[in-house]
């Protein structure tokens, strides 16, 4: 029986969304942030779409932001020549970390002690969260701005990516130890810490490397230039989406195109798969969050899968809105988009 993919759409941004992160699987649930060219980062529910609170502070484009691991402090990277970590509950704003120029990229340690930064100086910075006076460790080396920068292998070592270059370093020696260099410019990367992979798009292409030795493992190519994908977290499928407005998921082994569909009226900026691989969130031009389901007609979170009755329609999943309706959760996403943070968020049953 056909099954009919239909997403939740997370209104509020008023600017494209050009990235995501979910936080990992916490007594409430997990969590997911968005960064906005309207420089409003938010929060929301993950695996519903709900928004939690709006992240107050910014000057300019938000270009990154991330979660730790139990969605207590959250960070964000942005044009204003700063990133800036907050605390995730409260949304009170921790501290401010002055650069010389556009941040674009930050990530957590494990522990959360220490946060890297990377942005369009070239530049990757190591900061201290328990010492906020102290001075960032720097690492040189890129030859373009930094797009992206994530830790690796238990926070030993860094992988940073520019224009056209991916770079592995070691953490204790600061050195670079090897370097991958592409034909077109790289336009995301993602690590996925079980099996150590690498997920690297340029142009047409989703590259699958060894996050240890950069060697190549596979790649597939889409139809259209691709701005960014994501492995589910049991490494079965992927999902990518790019500028021709589609989200296209393939079977991760064989590389065969399993689904497309447009849901976005713009291209799409960024692609996660939340930390139980149920749903994938897109981000795009047309300044929404969209979230999907990995297994269509399953039901999780707002999805509710209603068979209808003999020789009815075809099957499709409905959506359900506790207490709520769609109209009023759109409404309210606009609504409070320039609220001040809320307080914890509520646990629904």
């Amino acid at each position: 029986m056909a099954m009919r993919q239909t997403p939740l759409t997370c209104s509020g941004h008023t600017r494209p969304v050009v990235d995501l992160a979910f936080s990992g699987i916490t007594p409430y649930g997990y969590f997911l942030i968005s960064a906005c060219k309207d420089g409003k980062p938010m929060l929301r529910q993950g695996d519903t779409g709900d928004w939690i609170g709006t992240f107050l502070g910014h000057k300019g484009a938000v270009w990154g932001a991330t979660l730790n691991k139990d969605a207590t402090k959250a960070a964000t990277a942005a044009a204003d020549f700063t990133a800036k970590v907050w605390d995730a509950v409260s949304g009170d704003e921790l501290m401010t970390l002055a650069h010389k120029h556009i941040v674009k990229s930050v990530d957590f340690t494990q522990d959360s002690n220490y946060l890297l930064t990377g942005g369009q100086d070239k530049l990757l910075r190591i900061y201290d969260l328990n010492k906020s006076e102290a001075e960032p460790k720097e690492i040189s080396g890129h030859t373009s701005g930094i797009k992206k920068a994530l830790w690796c292998r238990d926070d030993t070592q860094i992988l940073s990516a520019d224009d056209k270059t991916v770079r592995l370093w070691d953490r204790a020696s600061m050195t670079e130890v090897k370097s991958l260099n592409f034909s077109m410019s790289v336009s995301s990367m993602e690590y996925i810490p079980e099996g150590e992979i690498l997920v690297i798009t340029y142009g047409r292409s989703i590259a699958f490397h060894s996050a240890a030795s950069l060697e190549p493992i596979k790649s597939f190519e889409a139809p259209a230039p691709i701005n960014s994908a994501s492995l589910h977290p049991e490494k079965e499928f992927l999902v990518a989406g790019g500028e021709d407005f589609k989200l296209y998921k393939y079977d991760y082994n064989s590389g065969e195109e399993l689904e497309s569909y447009k849901g976005h009226f713009g291209p799409i900026h960024c692609v996660r798969f939340s930390a139980d691989g149920e749903l994938y969130a897109s981000g795009s031009e047309d300044g929404t969050l969209r979230l999907w389901q990995t297994v269509v007609g399953k039901t999780y979170g707002l999805w509710k899968c209603v068979l209808p009755e003999e020789g009815g329609e075809l099957a499709k999943p409905k959506i359900s809105f506790p207490e709520t309706t769609e109209e009023e959760l759109e409404d309210l996403g606009s609504e409070n988009s320039d609220s001040i943070y809320s307080s914890t968020p509520e646990v629904k049953a």
